[in-house]
């Protein structure tokens, strides 16, 4: 057996619940294994509701009394809840519940991690702690009495009272159950304060485990500067007297927004140079900041149902981007997140699990917590100001937060603002949240007599659920340049609304070179057969620093294609821009870092999908390595140069003038070892002092199929840390060769430090394996059945993390029919598993339905 059959639940039949919450008072009693949560709540009845169908959500509860306006009642209970006769007048709801926080595996409403009690309510966890309208948009002010022997008690908002063994918090601002937050343990504080703008102190705390004391100023640091950066940029002030961040090591999701009481997994907080990496200091700088910036969009103003997830993740995703771009490099920002975007979201768009920004229909809403949700979401706040301009953005986001302030809101209010701001329809833009699929946008080119004409054409391949598709609005950002390299027009956004049309440039006097999608101006593939020289040019001379980066990126990608399909050698052109831009001093040090990169293998597979052909994914590894090789080869002279400009003679710090000259050192590095196997990266390992250039040291020598002594003293060094361990368990999974990565991860699974159930130690392990593209596809189909195995042992302890990493197996449907019948092999064994979780059930069944 398995869950009862899921529901399919569907934007279209959205009702507001049957009734207001005034307020809402918890009681906690804690017990590690029979918690009592006491609930006292006043309802109205709605007037804007037909269905008054008093139903409160409520999953894994143990009730001891119910009562309405004090009178003991017995209601109806299901395995999703309750149902009561309630008065058609103001009523007080009164609940006692028991739940069982120690054996809550599924880190989800009120659990236990090392001894600490700590909450996670989104989506719906709440129901997991008392009966209760679980849905965002029933928002309340909340007042909670914690009760328990821990010297440490947090809720959200302000601390409104305490004493031996107990403590009362008050959060006056109304907000919907998912941002409920509770942490009580045995923790230490590392406090500062910030004034705001109006002059008003507000207390700042991040919560650690005792020993984590010396890995919080710079989490601290990040803060501030994300609460002065929404003052200066979005006018927004923070609401509360005090701002609590907790550290928690077992944790589902990177961070969580709670009201005034920020709850982040360890590895989103926690740092200090001895143990983090460089992208480690700035994952945590961008995290501290998205989940701050919720405070406005996604709290006071949140979503009105599940379907709307992407208003709140994709604005402040958004936000998170703008932050990073002030506080480092916006060039160095922009390629990252298209990097990521197109190692993640695009394969999702283009697959079985391909949704629109805002879904139709959902059966598990964990399962939406996507990359076309937050990611894509974020592109299409940028294509919608990039589209308005600055200044009318601005206007409209000024407007948004005056008109819909305290309330739960939807993609229509949101798109009006821009409307009433600008005048401007917006029912064709529309379409980028209810369509899914990448837009596809074609360049053909003509020059005649002093006129350059640019005639571009959009189309989506169909998608689940999706066959037709409409013309999108798809703002392109497009320069010329002249044969010197210099702009003979600047940067112009030309809006693509029909299927194909036209763009002439007159009074030219010789052909251009144009510069198409500078910045990466909208979510789509570009279609553009212009030719190596011409890639070469724009590698050599664009003024647009993403579209030069696009440019050797496109010749890397066609030499490999070449390599791997005609058994070619690597591109000449490709090697000598390669080299020109490396010798640039005056280019950023991470920009050329960025240089060095080369296309993902995955991405590389779905390009040989693209054009009929099978991947190989052994024949793809192989290429890669021949290219590393002959790059290492071609810029060997230069390697003594980046190495020197890489020297650092100042104390560590994570900001973008030193991580930007550690990842040129690392990437020049990466190089080197494939001359000298490994003899430089040995001595850089010895003197290390830092983990950025640890960890890089380390994983050149991996690489070099060295360093057995090396990783053997990593792990003796750092076994006590918990985060370091992750590091080391992902490195040797994905520096193994294809053939030894399934027994490499087999292996690891093994060790004493394999905590399994915890989310960040199993993401490290698996994760690493499937990302290890030749090793996860190898022939045998060893990697697929221990991740499946894994994934099965998993399910009935955290389907959350289980279904999620389900994903692994998508493009299952790319490879060669062998690969395919082992995948589905194991995607049937995993659908077929007894008692599979719902948020399981419906990710393989996605997957397999390809």
């Amino acid at each position: 057996m398995r869950d009862a059959a899921p529901t399919t639940i569907y934007l279209k039949d959205y009702t507001p619940f049957g009734y207001l919450v005034d307020s809402v008072h918890l009681t906690f009693n804690l017990a590690q294994h029979a918690t009592r949560v006491t609930s006292r709540i006043a309802f109205r009845p709605n007037p804007d509701a037909t269905d008054r169908t008093f139903f409160l959500h409520g999953e894994e509860l143990t009730l001891i009394r119910a009562a309405i306006d004090g009178e003991v009642i017995s209601p109806d209970i299901s395995d999703k809840g309750l149902t009561a006769q309630v008065p058609d007048a103001p009523f007080i709801w009164e609940a006692e519940v028991e739940i069982d926080p120690g054996n809550n595996t599924a880190l989800e409403g009120l659990y236990m991690s090392n001894g600490m009690y700590c909450t996670q309510c989104e989506a719906e966890g709440f129901r997991k702690i008392t009966y209760y309208p679980d849905r965002p948009d029933v928002m309340s002010t909340f007042t909670v009495r914690i009760n328990g022997d821990l010297p440490v008690l947090l809720s959200n908002g302000n601390p409104t009272g305490s004493g031996e063994g107990w403590a009362e918090w008050t959060d006056p601002w109304p907000k919907p159950a998912y941002l409920f937050a509770l942490v009580a343990g045995e923790l230490v504080a590392h406090p500062d304060k910030f004034t705001t703008r109006s002059g008003r102190d507000v207390e700042l705390n991040l919560w650690v485990r005792p020993g984590d004391e010396g890995k919080c100023a710079f989490g601290m640091e990040a803060l501030k500067q994300s609460m002065k950066w929404d003052e200066d940029v979005y006018s927004r002030e923070y609401d509360l007297d005090v701002f609590n961040i907790v550290a928690v090591d077992d944790f589902n999701m990177g961070a969580m927004e709670n009201k005034g009481l920020n709850i982040f997994n360890s590895s989103a907080v926690l740092a200090s140079p001895e143990t983090s990496t460089d992208t480690n200091f700035e994952r945590i700088e961008a995290i501290i900041a998205h989940e701050y910036f919720h405070n406005w969009t996604g709290n006071r103003i949140t979503c009105r149902d599940w379907f709307q997830l992407c208003l709140k993740e994709g604005l402040t995703v958004f936000r998170d981007a703008q932050f990073t771009s002030d506080m480092r490099s916006e060039p160095v920002k922009r390629i990252h997140d298209v990097i990521d975007l197109r190692a993640r979201q695009f394969p999702e768009d283009n697959g079985p699990l391909s949704h629109p920004v805002r879904p139709e229909s959902f059966q598990e809403i964990n399962n939406f917590y996507t990359s076309t949700v937050y990611e894509k979401g974020a592109e299409v706040i940028g294509m919608l100001k990039r589209l308005v301009g600055d200044d009318a953005y601005a206007k409209a986001l000024d407007l948004y937060f005056e008109r819909h302030d305290g309330q739960a809101c939807t993609i229509e209010d949101w798109l009006q603002v821009f409307e009433d701001t600008t005048g401007r329809d917006l029912s064709q833009f529309k379409r980028w949240y209810s369509q899914s699929g990448t837009p596809r946008v074609k360049v053909a080119e003509d020059w005649a007599d002093g006129t350059y004409t640019l005639t571009l054409s959009q189309s989506t391949n169909p998608t689940p659920g999706q066959s037709e598709k409409l013309p999108q609005v798809i703002p392109v950002a497009v320069g010329l340049l002249g044969a010197n390299g210099d702009e003979v027009r600047g940067t112009e956004v030309l809006e693509l609304t029909e299927a194909e049309q036209s763009y002439s440039f007159t009074g030219l006097a010789s052909k251009p070179v144009a510069s198409i999608l500078r910045g990466f101006s909208a979510p789509v593939i570009l279609e553009h057969d212009h030719g190596n020289a011409e890639r070469a040019f724009l590698l050599a001379q664009d003024t647009d620093p993403f579209n030069r980066w696009e440019a050797g990126r496109s010749l890397a990608q066609d030499t490999l294609l070449r390599m791997i399909t005609e058994d070619a050698a690597p591109n000449a052109d490709y090697l000598d821009g390669l080299l020109a831009v490396l010798r640039d001093g005056d280019l950023d040090p991470a920009y050329r870092a960025l240089m060095l990169g080369l296309p993902t293998q995955s991405e590389l597979a779905a390009a040989l999908h693209e054009s009929g052909t099978t991947p190989d994914p052994l024949a793809i590894w192989a290429s890669v390595e021949t290219l590393r090789q002959a790059t290492a080869q071609h810029v060997q002279d230069l390697l003594p140069r980046l190495h020197s400009e890489a020297v650092i003679d100042a104390p560590y710090d994570p900001g973008a003038a030193q991580s930007g000259k550690r990842a040129l050192g690392g990437a020049a590095l990466a190089l080197t070892s494939r001359l000298d196997g490994g003899a430089k990266a040995a001595e850089e390992y010895a003197k290390a002092d830092n983990m950025t250039l640890q960890l890089t040291a380390l994983s050149c020598l991996l690489r070099a199929r060295k360093g057995e002594a090396e990783l053997a003293a990593f792990y003796d060094q750092w076994r006590h840390d918990r985060l370091v361990m992750d590091k080391w368990f992902a490195l040797q999974v994905s520096m193994a060769a294809p053939e030894a990565t399934p027994q490499t991860a087999q292996s690891l699974t093994e060790h004493a430090d394999f905590n399994w159930k915890n989310p960040n130690r199993f993401r490290a392990l698996m994760g690493s394996l499937a990302m290890n593209h030749a090793g996860f596809h190898q022939t045998d189909g060893a990697a697929y059945q221990l991740l499946a195995d894994w994934l099965i042992r998993l399910d009935p302890v955290n389907p959350q993390t289980t279904a999620r990493m389900c994903s692994a197996f998508q493009t299952w449907k790319r490879y060669d029919a062998d690969r395919q019948d082992l995948m589905r092999h194991q995607l049937t064994r995993i659908s077929e598993t007894p008692n599979l979780s719902r948020d399981t059930t419906e990710m393989v069944t996605r997957i397999l339905g390809a």
